[in-house]
């Protein structure tokens, strides 16, 4: 697993990776499969779980069909996991290791974590009037991240790292920037991850198209579990011709009231 080197800022450039500075620390970790424990997880103990959630989108690569039919499937689906009063949803993107993809599209390897308050305060005023950012941010909100296979996963698959075993004091400072495939969007602030011993990593074996893996990346709360950690990884058992991955993952931030 790649991490960054403890106490170093990263700016990541996701369209000119060659742009970026990201200092790599790579640790051996072992990774458990989470289907035996699907049961189990919930946002509150682990920061992630995992759903079987059917679309009815028929071309993830249709713009308007993944802004208007597939937002609306995942800010329900957000709705019923946490309760909130109001889901909006922003970011969407394919990824996918084949050959010749743009830099904005490829797979993160990297102990990330996407963004953290300032971030989710910004895509807030983004997106709903004044008015009303103002006083959905005065309660609790919290940033999730759908990711969903397009195809079964035989490569590149995604990790993510069980948000009780991810502490504050491990998580440094990361700027993004042109990020969300807009090489002209303000920088996006999120944090990467440094080694401890502690980190206890998950994945879903071949991960079917029919699942989703809803994970927490901030929580205005800030005593609750949160900052779950995630990256792409190289599968040592897969197969010299599996196929690209290809896989969408969107945005969303839960406004509990």
């Amino acid at each position: 697993m790649k991490y960054v080197v403890r106490g170093e800022k990263a700016t990541f450039h996701p369209g000119e990776r060659d742009k970026s500075y990201w200092p790599v620390e790579e640790h051996e970790v072992t990774i458990h499969d989470m289907r035996p424990i699907r049961e189990k997880l919930s946002f509150d103990r682990n920061g992630f779980v995992l759903v079987d959630q059917h679309s009815e989108v028929t071309d993830f690569t249709d713009k308007v069909e993944i802004e208007t039919a597939y937002a609306a499937e995942i800010e329900a689906l957000v709705t019923r996991l946490t309760g909130a009063a109001k889901v909006v949803t922003f970011g969407p993107i394919i990824r996918t290791n084949a050959g010749g993809t743009h830099g904005h599209n490829q797979p993160a390897f990297g102990a990330h974590v996407d963004y953290g308050d300032r971030t989710v305060r910004d895509f807030t005023y983004d997106l709903l009037p004044k008015e009303e950012a103002d006083r959905r941010l005065q309660g609790r909100y919290m940033l999730i991240n759908l990711w969903r296979p397009i195809v079964p996963v035989e490569s590149a698959p995604l990790a993510v790292c069980d948000a009780s075993t991810v502490h504050r004091e491990d998580l440094f400072d990361s700027e993004v920037v042109g990020g969300l495939g807009d090489f002209n969007r303000r920088s996006l602030w999120g944090f990467n991850l440094a080694w401890t011993p502690d980190h206890r990593w998950y994945w879903v074996p071949g991960m079917q198209p029919q699942e989703v893996l809803a994970f927490k990346l901030f929580d205005s709360n800030p005593d609750a579990v949160q900052f779950t950690a995630h990256s792409a990884f190289d599968d040592p058992t897969a197969p010299a011709d599996a196929a690209p991955r290809q896989s969408i993952e969107i945005r969303t931030i839960a406004y509990m009231s």
